[in-house]
């Protein structure tokens, strides 16, 4: 008889990992050719490898901890690299074996969405502050999340502007969700 737990786990249409405390144990092929790498190379590998950078790695670490924590799952859209060094917007969802040692043990979902999303090149507080007003955040909200001054906040969103070329917020965050215009 077939194991069809892991004739799914290996064939499944996005990349799917088994994960301990952030390195990742098991990989299908499909997580593999999304990052460019062979399964065998990610045995064991940390997952800060996939990650532009290792501050990057840790922030994300820092807030899905603290959401997963109680609950364990954890979704979001992020910037990740490939093998190649190349950046791509990849959708991760998470499941912890235990709500309450979330990274302990866990599952995890990786879909390639850089088709839908554009890719611009962005500082981490860029990044931040889109993410926040694609989530509907106000000037004074992001200001506050990020503690910064609004009017810093302002030039960050101007410069996004500038970047995806939009001529008011509406669009820019049209652009930054990958709806099409």
């Amino acid at each position: 008889m077939e194991d069809f737990a892991a004739l799914a786990f290996d064939n499944a249409p996005v990349g799917l990992i088994f994960s301990e405390n952030r390195q990742i144990r098991r990989c299908n092929p499909r997580f593999a050719e999304m990052f460019g790498y062979a399964p065998e190379e990610l045995a064991n590998a940390s997952l800060s490898l996939l990650y532009p950078s290792s501050e990057e790695f840790q922030r994300i670490g820092r807030i899905g901890l603290e959401i997963m924590r109680g609950v364990g799952r954890y979704r979001d859209e992020r910037i990740m690299r490939r093998k190649s060094g190349e950046n791509f917007w990849c959708r991760v969802r998470g499941q912890s074996l235990d709500a309450d040692a979330p990274f302990e043990k866990a599952v995890w979902s990786f879909a390639d969405i850089s088709e839908d999303r554009p890719l611009a090149e962005m500082s981490l507080r860029e990044r931040q502050v889109a993410k926040l007003l694609a989530e509907g955040n106000t000037t004074k909200e992001i200001a506050r999340l990020l503690e910064l001054s609004p009017r810093t906040v302002e030039v960050h969103r101007a410069r996004l502007m500038k970047k995806f070329s939009a001529r008011n917020s509406l669009e820019l965050i049209a652009h930054i969700a990958g709806i099409p215009l």
